[in-house]
């Protein structure tokens, strides 16, 4: 039997058992022979049958724990005109060995493609969708030859639909002047001639079909040989026809029925003159669906002032290294991302969180490149450049979530692969029938009904319904300070029905205060705060940031500690001059045998008024409790009220003792909570949250619950933002952002229905008219020339309806929504 081998490269591999767990995991696989793990070079060699595929391999490592590596990289592909080119880029690269997914993306005429690292090259995925009939190379240089590219395109289809309008237009007036302008056919009869007049035509036809036109006969016709029809294909089928049959019927009339004998020149120079005008006014359209990124790539700006030598030179962007000391002049854009080590100024960030107002940068403060500096004058030294500057992130996470396929296009993908093939069927039969069937000249009859259906079906509305909102959806997110890192969170985000918050730095600021300290055991105040203060300093959590700052507020001395170990979820502990000190809950006091119960009226009444209390010991004895408050943000309790009024219930989960979460939850309005949880514990919670579940952090102690939910949405402000485990990103952090993201979301979502609703329409309804069923009854047969012209509306249609996103506005939490049902969305 062919067998296949296969190595790949797995990440999570530490020691000898998650070998083994490794190797069972692809053992599993039914197209799986042997399959041997190598814990030093991290790689598993595979050997199975022909049929293993990537995808799955990917899919059983990911489940067991140890993903394979995979690489992601975006492919420009030309001639991808309608949604079955798409479905056919994506076939011709998934057959790559190695290639775990390709998402072919209409609207922005490129694909999206993962493979496993080490089994392809992206030399073989350009020559496999190159082989599939479109040209296809790896977008390296952060798109602006793709922008140069596609103003080319754009300039030569301008330029190619006017050289077709001018030549189409005599023939237009020649042969259909005479429907509509009296004495006009008499008139072409008593000077040229009606066989003069066919012969211009014929001529002119050709020069249009030949000219501006070829394009479709150069991807249409080798596509039609391949047998991988599509819209050229459609378009090429139904001119040439139309041409051809003219040709005859104007130099070897006697080749036809007598009755039969008649042009259609017309029709076939109008087709291309009207579909080169809908692609026009596609591609500019398409344009203005990418604008967010280029307003994002344009906010850098091109130099930067650095410091060299003991003086400041204008440098190229390109120049600038990790290190370097940069002036930043008042009202200029910061060109790369650092700390400031000398002045003061107010920093415009809307770019980045889409909060217009300007935040204080003094020493020691962070910058983004991208931002634009007030007044005053700032030195910073840089801390990343170029591709590791946030800016450069944004602009691959929006770029990544515009090429991402949602659910919803699958079903387009499954319609589409058949649809092409259906349409040339039913213009055969079409053909058949009318010749048939019809009345004289029924040659002529079954040319215009076939030529109307290969027309009016293309399926170019189809594709584009989809990514052209994603795109414009997305991109507009991004202007309001909402990242979607992942496009399938866009459509997940519509039909939540539960968030779920983290309290700390969500809901509240997430920077506590001490308010509080009760001594027990005959301990100063002091003594406690600073016992608490030495272990504190070596941990990262804010609530120890609070007790360093109130101990060196009051003047303490810190002590050094020994011995550090933090228990998540518990506290942390030391030794500190000698002596063993906790810190922590009451059930890590409990399991260390240290009793709390003298406190715990102090603790309760700490709880009930919204303090988070935690304990210190020393040397096995309570010595106090410390009670710290986290103010609410001033935006909490609207955005929560204005979440109920769409429909939504918010939930509250958090590791606060509970009577510190009822507290807290009374003052936000929050019914339900779930409290005295470890980190662990909140994905249990979620679990019982049901589906329809997003979960709402600040990114970094929150990780697993914002992997785990449906919708993970990381909250922060500027880079204190860990995105990789989050679905959507909220760069500032003003909690009305959560409603943003949900409104855009559900507005994205019906945009994207009621593109689809016209594509699908437009076809269903259109198709039969050109066929011919109304002829019967009203002695109406769609006119080859009306059906390019509807062909081109509908696209122009759905990338119109697809830009009103970039109307869509910020979500306001005193404006509730009217309807109480999570489906439905403010108009866009």
């Amino acid at each position: 039997m062919d067998e296949t081998q296969i190595t790949v490269t797995l990440s999570g591999l530490n020691c000898a058992s998650c070998v083994g767990r490794a190797e069972r995991a692809l053992l599993s696989m039914g197209d799986v022979q042997s399959a041997e793990v190598n814990l030093a070079a991290s790689t598993a060699r595979i050997v199975g049958s022909p049929d293993l595929r990537a995808a799955q391999i990917d899919k059983v490592l990911r489940d067991a724990g140890y993903p394979a590596v995979s690489v992601t990289q975006t492919f420009q592909v030309d001639g991808m005109r309608c949604a079955s080119c798409a479905s056919r880029v994506e076939r011709g690269i998934e057959g790559v060995p190695g290639v775990i997914e390709a998402r072919a993306n209409l609207a922005a005429s490129n694909v999206q493609v993962d493979w496993l690292e080490g089994m392809t090259s992206a030399q073989r995925i350009a020559e496999a969708g190159t082989r599939a009939g479109y040209g296809t190379a790896p977008v390296e240089d952060g798109g602006s030859a793709v922008g140069d590219k596609r103003r080319d395109e754009r300039l030569w289809l301008r330029r190619d639909t006017i050289i077709a309008a001018v030549l189409t237009l005599p023939i237009f007036l020649i042969e259909m002047g005479g429907h509509f302008i009296p004495g006009m056919q008499s008139l072409v009869a008593d000077t040229i001639g009606r066989q003069t007049s066919w012969v211009l035509q014929f001529f002119l036809t050709t020069m249009v079909l030949l000219g501006p036109g070829r394009r479709f006969l150069k991807n249409g016709i080798p596509a039609l040989l391949r047998g991988a029809p599509e819209m050229n294909a459609l378009v090429a089928i139904g001119t040439l026809s139309a041409w051809s049959f003219s040709a005859v019927a104007t130099f070897a009339p006697g080749l036809l029925p007598a009755q039969s004998v008649a042009v259609y020149f017309e029709a076939a120079a109008v087709i291309v003159t009207l579909i080169l005008l809908g692609r026009w006014i596609e591609a500019r359209a398409k344009g203005q669906t990418g604008a967010a990124i280029r307003k994002l790539i344009d906010l850098q700006p091109q130099s930067a002032r650095v410091m060299r030598d003991g003086r400041h030179e204008d440098v190229p962007i390109s120049e600038v290294a990790v290190g370097d000391r940069l002036l930043i002049r008042p009202g200029e854009r910061i060109p790369v991302d650092g700390d400031v080590i000398e002045g003061r100024s107010f920093v415009d960030e809307s770019m980045l969180t889409g909060e217009a107002a300007p935040v204080d940068k003094t020493t020691g403060g962070a910058v983004t490149g991208g931002t634009v500096n007030g007044a005053g004058s700032l030195t910073i030294v840089a801390n990343a450049v170029g591709e590791g500057t946030v800016l450069a992130e944004i602009v691959r996470m929006v770029r990544d979530a515009q090429g991402a396929k949602l659910p919803i296009q699958r079903l387009v993908d499954r319609v589409v692969r058949w649809f092409v093939p259906a349409v040339l069927g039913v213009a055969g039969l079409a053909v058949g029938v009318w010749l048939l069937f019809g009345p004289d000249p029924a040659l002529g009859f079954a040319l215009v009904a076939g030529v109307s259906v290969l027309i009016v079906a293309c399926p170019c509305a189809m594709g584009l319904a989809t990514p052209v909102s994603v795109m414009v959806g997305t991109g507009r997110a991004a202007e309001m300070g909402i990242l979607f890192r992942k496009g399938d969170a866009l459509q997940a985000l519509e039909n939540v029905a539960t968030v779920a918050f983290d309290k700390t730095g969500t809901l509240t600021e997430g920077r506590p205060e001490v308010t509080e300290v009760v001594g027990h055991g005959g301990l100063a105040e002091s003594e406690i705060l600073a016992l608490a203060a030495a272990l504190e300093r070596s941990s990262e959590h804010p609530v120890g940031a609070a007790v360093v700052r109130a101990a060196e507020g009051r003047g303490l001395a810190i002590s050094a500690v020994e011995k550090f170990e933090s228990r998540t979820g518990l506290g942390i502990s030391g030794r500190v001059e000698g002596c063993d000190v906790l810190v922590g809950s009451a059930r890590m006091m409990q399991g260390d045998g240290v009793d709390t119960a003298p406190l715990s009226d102090a603790v309760q009444r700490m709880a009930e008024s919204g303090q988070t209390a935690f304990f210190v010991a020393s040397g096995g004895q309570l010595a106090g409790v410390i009670g710290v408050a986290d103010p609410i943000k001033p935006g909490s309790a609207p955005m929560l009220a204005a979440l109920k009024s769409r429909g939504i219930r918010p939930v509250m989960v958090t590791g606060d003792a509970r009577a510190t979460a009822e507290s807290i939850g009374r003052r936000l309005g929050i019914e339900d909570i779930v409290a005295d949880v470890l980190p662990d514990g909140k994905l249990a919670a979620l679990r019982d949250l049901g589906s329809g579940v997003a979960f709402v952090g600040d990114g970094i102690n929150d990780a697993p619950a914002l992997a785990a939910a449906d919708v993970g949405i990381a909250i922060g402000s500027g880079t204190d933002i860990a995105i990789e485990a989050a679905d959507v990103v909220l760069m500032s952090g003003n909690p009305a952002g959560i409603l943003t993201a949900i409104d855009l979301s559900r507005a994205t979502m019906r945009n994207i229905r009621q593109n689809l609703f016209w594509a699908f329409a437009y076809n269903t309804a259109l198709i039969p008219v050109a066929a011919g069923v109304l002829w019967p009854f009203a002695g109406v047969l769609l006119s080859p020339m009306l059906a390019a012209g509807a062909m081109a509306l509908s696209s122009v249609f759905v990338l119109t309806n697809a830009l009103r996103l970039r109307r869509a506005g910020t979500a306001r939490p005193d404006r509730p929504a009217s309807s109480h049902s999570p489906t439905h969305a403010r108009p866009a």
